[in-house]
């Protein structure tokens, strides 16, 4: 994303959309004089005036015939003009058509412009999949590397190494070829000497994992921490961070979310891959003159590259869209649709190829439940609910507040301790436990398996009455002791990550929310699955089992409960409905599990949302200023654009360019002495009539190309907007025409406009800025900031937090 032909010259050009506009000494007068002159003026005797000087030799460059590198670009930190963005690329549509019918050789050209978008998708599909793929297998195998090594080859990670192994099926994770570093290092894996090494080299490969992972984002690349999500949907949303998805952001993120996974901090994979496909996405638009230099089209891109990051996070291609649609853009019209679909097919069909877990499935938590459930047990599916909504609003409240201390106090200047400390605690506790040591992709899996009868893992040691099986199908059975032990054990884990992942997400490494959201919500599901269960068993007579539940029948899946519990919890923090349910389902394959899933994903939504309005990601995005209009709100204030818009009474009155008056000077004089984004351009001072908008960037780089380009242009040259020369004498120097970069057409309103109307246009139309006029005369702006710290002082919240942090 960085700008080729652009040189920063002596203009400091530190601008943001935050401010706009001043106007040198110009008087507002809202008097009804009729003193307007016409727009263009009739040039009578000097009509053949080329500004050409003394002898009139020199010739007059015209910027729309030749356009410049840079001009029509954007700086840093500021927001795309949605409306520019989209005529552009009609116009270069129209003329590709029209050109189209003169030749051969024009028609292929059209039908190759047409055909790069779908190119364009299956190259993001191709290398999101791969990318993934890559990560699981890694982190898979560095995540086993903290509890041991392969003697066959130290690739391998502990379930494929056990692969080939001649060991029993309830001794298949003991075979020879794995050896744990109390195995390797003492000769034996028995005893407390072995147990406290094991333990210690648990906690020093978390921090080498995690110390690594945090220097890498420090010394190479910043962006790559944290989920990217709060500020993908800000840059879908047209705001510009310049190298948030650049190929040195994608290298070093791919790199530092293995070591972050790996390292056993509360965190996940599955947001992060969300930013890494749209690197992808935005690495690969470079490719592609249509997407590389339109800013609007390459926003459509990372849609699509957002669908297919969700689709190999989760195995969920369908999903995958419906979280791009729902959650993170802004612009998304159906041909997008259509391409995110095809993006997300291709990448989830790319790591099904890779098979990185090597059961076929797409993620290691894949689950299939083959009992239907009953109608009364929407009643402990809907408390699921109530406790995912819950969890999430004190998540988001607490994750908040300590992500503001960090900011405001010396915390956050010592990233790599913060790392350091929170992987330590980690470590020393999760491993005592099982199931906080095991990765939380492997806890998740285990809590929603449906016990079978070959089922060595804990949470199945039921008491066995084998008279009363039938085929694969177990009934329902008495608790063993290896049940009451995993309970209290997963209690203790469920404490765990509730506080931990308070201090873990916002840190400086790649982390993901979904897991541990998930993970929360397994837990509970799981203690509540077990606990029905148990209640049926024992209580079968009782009214509310009798009708359903007999003695030996199979009733109650406590991974079920699981699953709704972790979808609850999930949708509690990041406020996802329709594409969680979806997503949910695509990991089940089960379409008679969508009721229970959609009772505890809205009962989750309702009861978050009378807590706090927002989602984890709108609260990051608040935290950290950034200009992102949320479309989902109401705006229900009777303000009026007068009252936004500045100059207000007291200021200076606005800063304005004359169409036809003003010299290069004058114009580097406001450029210098101001850092607004843009300038209307009016046809007098005096009388103030709205001519255009012209952007502060595409004057100084206007202003220079002409003064090295162009014989005769210097300091008192006269600039025009206009499409014919203002009337001078011989003697004057060459003028400089710009009007090839003046917005004919700003977004206009009056100054008794509604701001529920002005909100409104611009959350439909993107706009940046939007001039005020009072009976056809200019009389102040409002920028999209100024629209954002209004709604923040409507809601009793500090405006100046309206800025980039």
């Amino acid at each position: 994303m960085e700008q080729k032909g652009y040189r920063r010259g002596s203009f400091q050009s530190s601008t943001s959309d935050e401010d706009m506009l001043e106007i040198a000494g110009a008087s507002l007068d809202f008097s009804m004089v009729d003193d307007d002159p016409p727009l263009d003026r009739e040039m009578g005797g000097f009509s053949s005036y080329n500004g050409g000087g003394m002898n009139g030799t020199s010739t007059m460059m015209d910027f729309l015939e030749e356009p410049l590198p840079g001009v029509g670009t954007y700086e840093d930190f500021n927001t795309i003009d949605w409306v520019r963005e989209k005529s552009r690329d009609r116009d270069r549509h129209r003329e590709i058509t029209s050109r189209s019918k003169e030749s051969t050789w024009a028609l292929i050209h059209s039908v190759s412009d047409a055909f790069s978008g779908w190119l364009l998708m299956l190259l993001i599909g191709l290398l999101a999949g791969s990318l993934a793929g890559l990560i699981d297998i890694s982190a898979h195998w560095m995540t086993d590397l903290k509890e041991g090594v392969c003697l066959a080859g130290f690739w391998f990670n502990h379930e494929h190494c056990c692969w080939k192994s001649n060991t029993t099926f309830t001794d298949r994770d003991k075979c020879p070829e794995w050896k744990s570093w109390s195995q390797l290092i003492l000769g034996h894996g028995e005893g407390a000497f072995a147990y406290i090494l094991n333990y210690f080299m648990y906690v020093i490969w978390a921090l080498l994992f995690s110390l690594l992972a945090v220097l890498l984002v420090k010394g190479f690349a910043p962006y790559a921490c944290g989920s990217g999500i709060p500020e993908i949907k800000t840059i879908l949303s047209g705001f510009i961070i310049r190298g948030y998805l650049g190929k040195w952001t994608l290298i070093i993120k791919t790199i530092t979310l293995v070591l972050a996974v790996s390292s056993g901090l509360s965190l996940g994979k599955e947001g992060p891959l969300v930013h890494v496909a749209c690197c992808c996405g935005n690495i690969l638009c470079h490719l592609f003159t249509k997407y590389r230099k339109n800013e609007a089209k390459r926003r459509e891109v990372l849609s699509a590259a957002a669908a297919a990051g969700v689709s190999v996070a989760f195995g969920a291609p369908i999903g995958g869209v419906l979280f791009s649609l729902e959650e993170v853009s802004y612009y998304f019209p159906l041909k997008t649709l259509w391409r995110s679909f095809f993006a997300a097919l291709v990448a989830a069909f790319t790591l099904r190829s890779i098979n990185p877990f090597g059961n076929s499935r797409l993620v290691l938590f894949y689950v299939e439940f083959h009992m239907p459930w009953h109608l009364l047990e929407l009643v402990p599916f809907i408390l699921l609910g109530i406790f995912g909504g819950l969890w999430g609003a004190f998540f988001i409240r607490s994750n908040i507040a300590w992500c503001r201390r960090r900011k405001t106090t010396k915390l956050g200047k010592y990233p790599v301790l913060e790392v350091f400390v929170v992987t330590a605690i980690t470590a020393v506790l999760a491993f005592p436990n099982e199931y906080t040591r095991m990765s939380t992709s492997e806890l998740i899996s285990e809590l929603f398996n449906d016990c079978g009868i070959l089922d060595s893992s804990k949470l199945c040691e039921y008491v066995n009455d084998f008279n009363s099986t039938k085929g694969d199908d177990l009934p329902d059975r008495a608790a063993g002791p290896g049940v009451y032990t995993a309970m209290w054990k997963l209690a203790l884990a469920l404490i765990m990550k509730v506080f931990i992942t308070i201090f873990t997400f916002g840190m400086k490494v790649p982390s993901g929310l979904f897991i541990p959201s998930m993970a929360v919500g397994a837990i509970v599901g799981r203690l509540l699955g077990v606990a029905v269960e148990q209640l049926a068993y024992y209580h079968h007579d009782w009214a509310i089992f009798s009708g359903w539940c007999s003695q030996g029948a199979d009733c109650i899946t406590p991974g079920l409960y699981a699953m709704v519990g972790a979808a609850a919890c999930l949708g509690g923090v990041t406020r996802m409905t329709v594409s969680l349910v979806v997503i949910m389902f695509e990991l089940t394959g089960g379409l008679e599990y969508i009721v229970p899933l959609m009772a505890a994903a809205m009962t989750s939504k309702w009861v978050a949302d009378a807590i706090g309005r927002e989602g984890i990601y709108d609260a990051h995005i608040r935290l950290n200023g950034y200009p992102f209009l949320e479309a989902k709100e109401e705006f229900s204030h009777k303000t009026l654009a007068m009252d936004v818009m500045r100059p207000r009474r007291n200021d200076p009155p606005l800063t304005v360019i004359t169409q036809d008056s003003m010299t290069v000077e004058d114009v580097e004089t406001i450029i210098n002495d101001t850092t607004y984004s843009g300038y209307p351009v009016v046809v007098s001072r005096e009388s103030q009539r709205l001519v255009g908008f012209v952007l502060r960037r595409d004057l100084i780089i206007s202003i220079e190309n002409a003064r090295k380009k162009q014989d005769g242009i210097v300091s008192t040259s006269i600039i025009y907007f206009t499409d014919h020369s203002p009337p001078l004498p011989p003697s004057s120097p060459s003028m400089l025409k710009l009007r090839s970069i003046l917005d004919l057409s700003p977004f206009t309103v009056t100054d008794q406009t509604p701001m529920e109307i002005v909100v409104d246009i611009f959350r439909k139309l993107g706009l940046r800025q939007c001039l005020v006029t009072h009976n056809g005369k200019l009389l102040g702006i409002i920028t999209k900031k100024d629209v954002l710290k209004h709604i923040a002082q409507l809601a009793n919240q500090d405006p100046d937090s309206i800025l980039f942090n």
